[in-house]
């Protein structure tokens, strides 16, 4: 595998594998009221396929895909799209382990994505998530193992294991050396953007500002790059990150992958200190701007959401709270038309 910055995603094949899976429904868009005279659309993904997580669509497409991919390579034959699968394939698949580190929802995707092909699945946590995630893991299959102190040092455990084992590595961020697997998780991400289009679309009521949450960037360019693609209407994209966490801000600021120092954030699934380098470059041409929150800012608006109607976390209300310190005067603009993304429920 060599380094490739681009991203090309097949979004019609994403679409087509959700499809086919009986659980598969589109999220709803609600309209949130009580933000001064605002109403703010808000892409529900807290009850996604089950996982309560956009991250549903991320890991479980990937591991179908990375399947398909070494059984293709092994025997000229494709697993996609699913028929029924020979004792052969299925002792493969069997055979296989997929390690990744994870703050929560990205380790539960994988987890999923495992069990459904029927293959296994190892989970690096650090010690700031929470055991509530950990026992969540292990219902579905996996196995967890607990590494280091920060984010950063399961990631690099999970990288050394996967190595060591010859299990297949299946991150959400991108490094030098580490960009393919990655792609096809942001590949899956872009249902999201699509089923948007096909409700906007429908209604004629385009959002003119879209808010987007990021840690490591996957979804925040998997979402910008969508839009910039074949939106009709074309809003304005902020991107918005931990003040403790803002790597995608700073690299923006270098002029290159940079890191985003400061404490242990209380947005967990945002606080990541290294940017996947194919988001940032995703990013990079698709004319976003970017925010940043306070811990009590986070708190703040997983309050204020919680309290409309939509259950979440400082993570999943971080584009809410962005939002939250916009403008009283744009707030109040009847031409103003937000749109956020409420991307996961409580553990």
């Amino acid at each position: 595998m060599t380094d490739d910055f681009s991203f090309a995603p097949d979004f019609a094949a994403a679409r087509a594998f959700f499809q086919a899976r009986d659980d598969y429904q589109p999220t709803p868009v609600t309209t949130l009221k009580g933000l001064g005279g605002c109403a703010v659309l808000a892409k529900d993904e807290t009850n996604r396929l089950g996982l309560g997580a956009f991250k549903a669509l991320g890991a479980p497409y990937a591991v179908a895909r990375i399947l398909d991919a070494k059984w293709q390579a092994q025997t000229g034959e494709a697993l996609l799209p699913e028929a029924q699968i020979s004792p052969q394939a299925q002792a493969f698949i069997a055979a296989q382990t997929f390690v990744c580190a994870s703050a929560g929802n990205h380790g539960i995707g994988v987890a999923a994505g495992a069990r459904a092909a029927g293959a296994k699945a190892r989970i690096h946590l650090a010690d700031t998530v929470p055991e509530s995630f950990a026992d969540r893991l292990r219902a579905i299959g996996a196995s967890v193992v607990r590494s280091g102190a920060i984010y950063e040092d399961s990631v690099a455990a999970a990288t050394k294991d996967a190595d060591q084992a010859g299990d297949i590595l299946l991150a959400d961020g991108t490094w030098p050396g580490y960009t393919v697997y990655p792609k096809w998780v942001m590949e899956g991400y872009c249902v999201i953007p699509e089923e948007l289009r096909e409700t906007f679309e429908a209604s004629g009521q385009w959002p003119t500002h879209v808010y987007l949450q990021a840690g490591v960037g996957g979804l925040a360019a998997a979402m910008a790059h969508m839009i910039r693609l074949n939106w009709t209407e074309q809003p304005e994209l902020i991107v918005v990150e931990p003040v403790s966490a803002a790597c995608l801000q700073a690299s923006h600021l270098a002029g290159k992958p940079s890191r985003g120092e400061g404490p242990e954030s209380i947005m967990g699934r945002l606080d990541c200190k290294d940017p996947s380098i194919v988001a940032w470059s995703v990013l990079e041409r698709c004319d976003v701007r970017y925010a940043t929150l306070t811990e009590a800012e986070g708190i703040g608006a997983s309050e204020q959401v919680t309290s409309l109607g939509i259950p979440t976390t400082p993570s999943g209300a971080a584009g809410f709270g962005a939002l939250m310190q916009a403008d009283a005067k744009l707030l109040q603009d009847a031409s103003f038309r937000p749109l956020v993304v409420i991307s996961e429920r409580p553990a």
